[in-house]
């Protein structure tokens, strides 16, 4: 039996297959999540230097990337073997510290594994096997991401996000997720709502509100799912926002005069609407009597 023909036949196996990749990207994007940031920095102090002319700058001549150097002991720079990069089975096995300075290991690591593993099983489930289930498989890793460096960065990067509006434009033509008239107005309005707010608060307060990569990233899901999805995320990210920024202010974990991403929330609340965006719609048009 061909193996696709397989997979499509046995979905609990399609299902299962999905969760263990997912466990093995989450891996690599706790390097992109690490490394992305530290990689555009670097050109950005290079950009600068470049274009100010400034003597006295050195750069490594050690490559620096998503690939290299390989994976090391952020303490004692020892090198990480294959066998102890296993996701979440290595970290359980050495017992959650480094296994040459027994430094212990950050939990973010097996949890943004174990999350990916979570995240993939569902879209698996849910959109079943085909071409759905694969790039929505790429939609919510890239989702993760970019939640994480825009909680420890408060930067969404546009190599992340610009891509991924181009390909929601793409998919469209296909009717994969919507139609390509409902996409490109997706694409322009959610762009255009966070800009206007940026602005208004801006012209308000003399301050910056969000960022633009916050403006990208809701067009990325106004490609995706069109623009009927888009005060669904809107309201959505904005509660999530508000009631997690309220319990870290009650909790004195966060300062309020301390920015909070928002990028995490509109991440959250546009996966939702990628799963249950079309239950949620028609829950509400029935409250209302529509």
């Amino acid at each position: 039996m061909n193996p696709l023909n397989f997979l499509a036949e046995f979905p609990l196996i399609f299902s299962t297959l999905a969760g263990v990749i997912g466990l093995l990207v989450g891996s690599f994007l706790n390097v992109v999540i690490y490394r992305l940031p530290l990689m555009m920095q670097q050109n950005w102090r290079k950009e600068c230097s470049d274009y100010l002319q400034l003597p006295g700058e050195q750069y490594t001549s050690e490559p620096f990337n998503l690939a290299l150097p390989p994976s090391r002991c952020p303490h004692c720079q020892a090198p990480i073997k294959a066998y102890q990069n296993i996701p979440v089975v290595s970290y359980l096995f050495l017992g959650g510290k480094c296994a040459h300075c027994k430094t212990a290991i950050s939990l973010r690591y097996p949890f943004v594994e174990a999350f990916t593993g979570i995240i993939s099983l569902i879209v698996a489930i849910h959109f079943g096997y085909g071409p759905q289930t694969f790039f929505a498989l790429a939609l919510s890793w890239s989702l993760i991401a970019l939640s994480f460096i825009d909680f420890d960065h408060h930067l969404l990067p546009d190599s992340i996000t610009l891509p991924l509006v181009w390909l929601g434009l793409f998919l469209s033509l296909f009717s994969l997720y919507t139609d390509a008239h409902a996409s490109i107005i997706g694409a322009i309005s959610g762009y255009l709502t966070l800009w206007t707010v940026y602005q208004l608060f801006k012209l308000a307060t003399g301050k910056e509100g969000m960022g633009y990569g916050d403006f990208k990233l809701l067009a990325v899901f106004g490609a995706w799912l069109g623009w009927q999805y888009l005060p669904i995320i809107i309201l959505l990210s904005s509660l999530l926002g508000a009631l997690v920024g309220i319990l870290m202010i009650i909790t004195a974990r966060q300062d309020r005069h301390q920015p909070i991403p928002f990028g995490p929330y509109l991440a959250i609340a546009g996966w939702i609407a990628l799963i249950f965006g079309e239950s949620i719609n028609q829950a509400y048009l029935s409250a209302v009597g529509l």
